[in-house]
């Protein structure tokens, strides 16, 4: 694994989603580090991710209602369990499931295994809703991808949420997510 303080240096076939990442964040002026590793698209494949950055990597998933009308980014810590049933009562929504590919890429500009709060730079017309596991607000520091899954950003917390996110024109909604079984 490579590793940057800040914006690795250009390789051959970095994707523009990428690019716009690191131009988003340095031009916010929001310190981060940056390591470059084989593709990971499960979070037992990020495990090794973290051990080398030093801080958890968020599980992201995107999600919507039964009629694809309304859209989610759930964020929360890579090893809690999730249950729909629970987030669907936290916000309101009679079912939620997996969003498919096409809104994925149309909206966030992402690839499954690629997810990431950095996709909502691409996602100007506020049809997704961040939606945060107050679990996460524990972490000083997090891990996510830069809208590619060949590396991992690492950045305050309190920049995501206070800084990034804002910047993006969304507002986020935490939640406390239950994993118990009823």
């Amino acid at each position: 694994m490579e590793h940057y303080s800040g914006r690795p240096p250009y390789i051959e076939g970095e994707s523009e989603t990428e690019i716009a990442t690191y131009d988003f964040l340095d031009g916010l002026g929001i310190p981060y580090r940056t390591v470059r590793h084989d593709a990971a698209f499960t979070m037992d494949e990020c495990a090794e991710v973290e051990k080398a950055i030093g801080a958890p990597v968020c599980k992201n998933l995107f999600l919507c209602n039964r009629q694809q009308t309304r859209f989610y980014l759930l964020m929360l810590p890579g090893d809690k369990i999730f249950k729909t049933r629970f987030l669907s009562a936290e916000l309101g929504c009679a079912r939620l499931s997996f969003a498919d590919e096409s809104h994925m890429t149309e909206m966030l500009g992402l690839h499954p295994g690629a997810v990431s709060p950095m996709g909502l730079i691409h996602e100007r017309q506020g049809n997704v809703l961040p939606v945060i596991d107050s679990d996460l607000l524990a972490y000083g520091y997090i891990g996510c991808h830069p809208c590619v899954n060949t590396a991992t950003l690492v950045l305050k917390t309190s920049d995501l949420l206070e800084k990034v996110i804002p910047a993006t024109g969304h507002s986020c909604r935490i939640v406390r997510l239950r994993t118990d079984i009823i």
